[in-house]
């Protein structure tokens, strides 16, 4: 069995080192040798230059592919998976393509893990912890439920613009493009655009932090997938983003213009607009970031408050990484090692329902542990204790 890592991007890096010092069968696959050399060349020397085709070739039978690469390599990385009898791990969400794989890879009996990363990933098991929490609560039916699940990342330092990148700005530009789906008084809340739906969140830790939250992409789907109990009411589903406070002053004349951008050069246009960032508000060398998570679920029972818990986290880079680098990828390298260990189940599954059920608690109380360690501060808050 080789674990056939794709990608030493920033993102990428820490995970890759730990698997690498753990003595775990690696190959390295980057299509720059020398950038991968330079990240990961003093634990290996089995670094190749990353094709597709080269990578699909090299798989045998139990291998495991690891992608780290940009979205629209992770399916067809899993069809050459699929073909060769060898498992796949990614940090990035369940495309629908990726979701028509599952009973192929059930058949075969392999696990094609997804959504193990920071977000989605490690906001994944924090809610499944407190949705665990309230069945355990034996508070019964006629709940009416309330959810939120906030995360972001910006420099540990602020700046006048509230952000820098670390990557392509791209990514970030189109999401701004894209609508969400969420719940809001029990009512399905559409939003075309982010700065639509910008609301104030406070951080619920000492000190009082206050941030920039919009809902991002379609919440809904993950109310089944987070085994919310059918007899719940639900009242207030979102999962999104959080910025600092400022943010949308900031980037306010940023938002008009990608407002009227459409077709062949509005996107021309975006990618020149992702290079004017990248060169302004690119992280410097060693700068250090910081990542921040909020999840929260409510319970009231006749109109009266009987649960209300949160996990609260707040990360940020230091001298072995960034905070970004290390919450995905360490997680990712988790994912791995649990699969490696034959405690994961098959098909298309995701953090929340990656375990095989019978090891399910254990590592989610050992992802939690990890997390921990990672984090300058995570930290579960019941607030009616």
């Amino acid at each position: 069995m080789k674990i056939h890592w794709c990608g030493t991007g920033l993102s990428a890096v820490p995970g890759l080192r730990r698997l690498l010092t753990g003595n775990y069968p690696v190959v390295v696959w980057n299509r720059t040798v020398a950038k991968a050399e330079a990240e990961v060349g003093d634990l290996t020397k089995d670094i190749r230059p990353f094709t597709l085709e080269a990578v699909a070739q090299a798989l045998e039978p139990g291998d495991i592919a690891v992608s780290m690469l940009p979205a629209d390599l992770h399916v067809p990385l899993a069809k050459a998976c699929l073909e060769k009898g060898a498992h796949f791990v990614s940090s990035s969400y369940v495309a629908p393509e990726m979701a028509e794989l599952d009973q192929a890879a059930k058949d075969k009996g392999l696990s094609f893990v997804n959504e193990v990363g920071l977000d989605p990933g490690i906001d994944h098991i924090l809610a499944d912890d407190l949705v665990a929490r309230l069945k355990d609560s034996g508070l019964g039916e006629g709940l009416d439920i309330s959810f939120t699940s906030y995360c972001g990342g910006f420099p540990k330092v602020a700046n006048d613009f509230r952000y820098k990148f670390s990557w392509s700005p791209l990514g970030v530009l189109k999401a701004l493009r894209s609508p969400s789906k969420s719940l809001k008084g029990g009512e399905e809340l559409n939003v075309a655009r982010p700065w639509d739906a910008i609301t104030r969140y406070e951080n619920p830790l000492p000190g009082g932090e206050v941030f920039e939250a919009y809902p991002n992409r379609n919440s809904l789907p993950f109310i089944d997938q987070y085994g919310f109990d059918p007899a719940w009411n639900v009242q207030d589903f979102v999962r999104g983003t959080l910025r600092l406070d400022g943010w949308s002053t900031a980037w306010a004349d940023l938002f008009k213009e990608v407002e009227t951008l459409e077709g062949p050069e509005g996107d021309a246009r975006l990618r020149e607009i992702s290079e004017g960032l990248w060169n302004d508000h690119a992280y410097d060398e060693g700068e250090a970031d910081r990542v921040v998570m909020f999840v929260r679920l409510t319970a009231t029972k006749d109109g009266a408050p009987v649960f209300d818990q949160a996990w609260a986290m707040d990360a940020s880079g230091k001298d072995d990484g960034s905070a970004m680098g290390k919450l995905v990828s360490i997680t990712v390298a988790m994912a791995i090692e649990a699969l490696v260990a034959s405690r994961l189940a098959t098909g298309v599954v995701t953090a929340s329902n990656a375990a095989d059920p019978m090891f399910a608690e254990d590592i989610r109380r050992e992802w939690i542990a990890e997390v921990e360690g990672m984090a300058d501060t995570l930290e579960r808050i019941d607030y009616l204790a």
